[in-house]
């Protein structure tokens, strides 16, 4: 094949899913010359499951992305079809935002971002090889014999590297949704140095909106006055679309477990790893054999279309099951499939094959990021899309990286969790995953994330802008709220919510700390009527956590020692006396940054941190 010359690049992001356009935006918004390379221009940003962005923690992911500088929460807000804030009924810290999104328009919107990005070129092809000079990238090569030379390079292939679609007995090659796989790029991979493994997932059907009775399911609206995922957005739409809630039975059960002998992933089909937090309907029900329902909700896919996603449905059982086992749910009796579900197996790397950066350790300036690096999910990946594309521009333009701490982002956590421990499943964060969800609350996450991203120059002027508005907004706030009421004025407000009066001096924010929503006070004493709502609502958590925030720091300044005590990037551990094999071999693996992320590894236990504590007093 003749090679030729397609281009030179400072940056070259392999896939555009929503981890590559995060890459490529951060790329191309910091300064450098981007190349963004697709199979499909049709995939750009394409939904290929769930039609929604969002969800407990997830939510949290978007809005960090946000505030650093990211895409997904603005076109999200732009696309958005109906929003929820989940788990109200709990505390501030797992309280996320959800939304449902049309998809198309999800797609083209991003699209048409991408394409009037300043800096970014677009390219349709296959990348077949990464090129590699002295150690460090110097190009890519399209299936084409298309070089496009770069100083560095983003890989964010998704689920495409020798993607299989599996349903029942009927293996095909092919990406999710009959795009294309991608079957070049896997044995360059493994020539590089990556340890390659095998993950999957899966997607329910699609089903027709004219063919769902309704009436009997239960109808789930969105909600109006909540804040959006973007901090530059005003409102959400105050006109939503409907979801609606149905549940499986016993006949669906009945349907499911006498045909497991035709599931893929009870007939031996399927042999590698699935989400353990997404399972399939198979999977739930044997796993669940004692619960009588499951949870099935209709949400539509987007406004010009009829089809509705059955989310709680994904399987990979044979089409004429498929049939049977939707036909059996209230509303869906005479449902119409137009997709049917599928599983879907594909390529991942290893993540301890990389730093805190996303960088390859075996070859520089190589960067991983979405489920390539064995994660699911859209906010997942562009969170890791956004970080593998900045530090890559951070290093060209001679900058430090960004590693943003556990306590610090949600991304910080997903990052370390997935470098420091592995992962031998597609991971999907979770608020508990966090140690210092207190501290991560998706409220506060400009105030946590908008100057790093400032700082290094993917911030515009124009979201800074709007940054400093609601620091300097939530300051005067709490200066109000720390003002003494009158006597009198507050004597009876506490006695009209069933308190005793006042027997000294109070503040607004003592009321707040007695457990009075900070709504009831502005109402009735008419003040910080000029304020946004979000701000208001940041001051009241503050005030009400006082004292676990407290001792959250606390604990997080104690960490943060650790943390601080950085490992030499040429250290042996196999030289080091007292160190067990067991910790000298996951030391020697991982090359942790600090002693912060040696104690965070398996297997190596407080003793060998100790031990690493007197190396490095001895060192010095």
């Amino acid at each position: 094949m003749q090679k030729f010359l397609e281009g030179k690049f400072d940056l070259v992001v392999i896939g555009a899913g929503h981890a590559g356009c995060e890459a490529a935006l951060a790329g191309a918004r910091t300064g450098l010359n981007t190349a963004m390379l697709t199979l499909n221009l049709d995939s750009i940003a394409f939904m290929a499951c769930n039609p929604s962005i969002g969800g407990t923690a997830k939510g949290h992911l978007v809005r960090e992305i946000d505030a650093l500088g990211g895409e997904m929460g603005i076109n999200a807000d732009k696309t958005c079809m109906q929003i929820r804030m989940l788990n109200v009924g709990k505390g501030a810290a797992v309280q996320s935002l959800r939304s449902q999104q049309d998809k198309n328009a999800y797609h083209r919107e991003m699209k048409r971002t991408l394409e009037n990005t300043k800096n970014l070129t677009i390219i349709q092809g296959e990348a077949s090889k990464i090129l590699v000079e002295d150690g460090k990238v110097s190009g890519v090569e399209t299936s084409y014999g298309g070089i496009l030379e770069c100083e560095a390079c983003v890989i964010a292939t998704g689920v495409y590297l020798n993607a299989q679609t599996i349903t029942g007995d009927v293996v095909k090659d092919s990406g999710p949704n009959g795009f294309a796989p991608a079957t070049l790029l896997t044995q360059n991979l493994m020539e590089l140095g990556y340890n390659i493994r095998r993950f999957k997932t899966g997607t329910p059907a699609r089903i027709d909106g004219k063919t769902v009775d309704f009436e009997k399911c239960t109808v789930q609206e969105g909600e109006t006055n909540i804040y959006p995922f973007s901090f530059i957005n005003g409102k959400v739409p105050q006109s939503q679309t409907p979801c609606y809630l149905t549940y499986t039975n016993q006949t669906t059960h009945e349907i499911i477990t006498g045909n497991l002998e035709r599931s893929p992933l009870y007939n031996g089909t399927i042999t590698s790893t699935g989400p353990r937090y997404c399972p399939s309907i198979e999977t739930k029900v044997v796993r669940f054999a004692d619960k009588e329902r499951h949870q099935i909700f209709i949400e539509p896919e987007g406004e010009d279309t009829n089809e509705l996603y059955v989310q709680g449905m994904s399987t990979s059982l044979p089409h004429d099951i498929q049939q049977d086992m939707y036909h059996s749910i209230a509303g869906l009796e005479n449902c119409r499939i137009m997709r049917y579900a599928y599983a879907i197996e594909y390529d991942c790397i290893d993540t301890l094959d990389i730093y805190p950066t996303l960088e390859f350790k075996k070859v520089k300036n190589l960067y991983t990021a979405g489920q390539i690096n064995g994660t699911s999910g859209y906010e997942e990946a562009a969170a890791q899309g956004l970080i593998a594309g900045l530090n890559a521009s951070l290093k060209i333009r001679n900058m430090p990286p960004l590693i943003l701490r556990r306590d610090e982002a949600y991304i910080g956590v997903l990052i370390d969790d997935l470098v420091t421990k592995g992962t031998e499943e597609p991971y999907r964060m979770m608020t508990s995953r966090a140690e210092h969800r207190i501290e991560l609350r998706q409220d506060n996450a400009d105030f946590r994330l908008t100057q790093k991203g400032f700082d290094c120059g993917l911030v515009t002027n124009e979201r800074y802008t709007v940054f400093l508005q609601r620091k300097a907004d939530l300051e005067k706030v709490f200066e109000k709220l720390n003002e003494k009421i009158e006597h009198s004025l507050v004597d009876a407000f506490l006695k009209q919510k069933g308190f005793d009066g006042a027997f000294s001096a109070v503040t607004y924010s003592d009321l707040i700390k007695r457990g009075i929503a900070l709504d009831d006070i502005c109402e009735n004493f008419a003040i910080l009527q000029e304020y946004e709502q979000s701000v208001k609502q940041t001051a009241e958590i503050y005030i009400r956590y006082e004292g676990y925030l407290k001792k959250g720091r606390e604990q997080i300044e104690r960490a943060k020692k650790l943390e601080e005590k950085l490992l030499p990037e040429d250290i042996n551990y196999g030289e080091i006396d007292g160190l067990r094999l067991e910790a000298k071999e996951k030391l020697e693996k991982i090359r942790p940054a600090s002693l912060g992320q040696a104690g965070r590894i398996s297997g190596v236990n407080p003793a060998d941190i100790a031990v690493l504590m007197v190396y490095l007093t001895l060192k010095k």
